[in-house]
């Protein structure tokens, strides 16, 4: 499918300051850019470059002056999701699993699977394969952990999310990636674009390595999962915060959109694939 992302960023200057977005669509796996810009006003220069192997895109901009400042992105992206039937996955052992996947079996900032171990176990340790396991994660927590809007700020982690039992998709990618480490699988954090996701805004999910690939879980359920259009992997929101600030500007306004240019949209559900035995990537 084609989606046209539009992205406004609208900031009050009192200083000097220098801003490291990640919001540009991501060029890798199924996922094709097809047409896109990134201005700034009043006009500045922006320096791209990618960073995660070459996947992630950041722009760097650096202000000098005092008022107001812009930032505009735009893209036409084709996204071509794939539905994988459950029982064509064979998982590695960490024994066998590819070096690509093997960082994110590991704690980090936000996940600190360490210190889940015990509930990880409790919860999923009786699940045989590693898509059920990862399928029963997404599936507790939505039912487990209530989502508020505004619940949750910057420094919020995993293990806060667990005892506190609310927090925002942030939060929620950040619980099912440390129960998921636990269990030796590796999982990842991802931010999207999100068509029919509303009120419209970024969007984060986590990412399973199985068999090779990629499949994602959606633990909100709050947008259909081939209306995902990717922007950054990570292991955790530290590697892809959206905008990465060196100084203090003000955010004033702050709007995305996600619209897909196609008819004949059919929504692929966590529920929907679950119906049919099946999982998602989109890689």
């Amino acid at each position: 499918m084609n989606f046209r992302i539009t992205c406004e960023l609208d900031y009050t200057l009192q200083d000097p300051v220098t801003f490291l977005f990640a919001i540009q669509c991501n060029k890798a796996g199924g996922q094709q850019v097809l047409a896109e810009s990134l201005v700034t006003d009043p006009g500045l220069p922006v320096e791209e470059f990618g960073i995660g192997c070459g996947l992630n895109r950041l722009a760097r901009i650096r202000a000098g002056g005092l008022g107001a400042l812009r930032i505009s992105y735009r893209a036409d992206v084709r996204s071509s999701a794939r539905v994988v039937p459950v029982g064509a996955l064979r998982a590695d052992g960490p024994d066998t699993l590819s070096p690509e996947a093997i960082p994110f079996l590991f704690p980090s900032r936000y996940c600190q699977s360490d210190r889940l171990r015990q509930q990880a176990q409790d919860l999923f340790g009786h699940l045989k394969t590693a898509h059920s396991v990862a399928s029963a994660v997404g599936d507790w927590i939505f039912e487990n952990i209530a989502y508020v809007g505004g619940s949750s700020g910057e420094t919020c982690s995993a293990i806060e999310t667990f005892e506190r039992r609310e927090g925002v998709c942030r939060d929620f990618a950040h619980l099912g990636i440390a129960f998921c480490r636990v269990l030796n699988l590796p999982a990842r954090y991802a931010t999207y674009y999100a068509y029919q996701l509303s009120p419209q805004d970024f969007h984060a999910c986590f990412e399973v390595f199985i068999g090779g690939e990629w499949f994602v879980f959606d633990a909100t359920r709050h947008a259909p999962l081939n209306g995902l259009v990717r922007i950054a992997t990570g292991r955790d929101a530290a590697d892809v915060a959206v905008c990465t600030i060196f100084g203090n500007p003000e955010l004033t306004r702050s709007t995305v959109s996600c619209e897909c240019l196609e008819g004949g949209f059919v929504p692929v559900t966590g529920g929907s694939l679950a119906a049919r035995d099946e999982t998602i990537t989109l890689d």
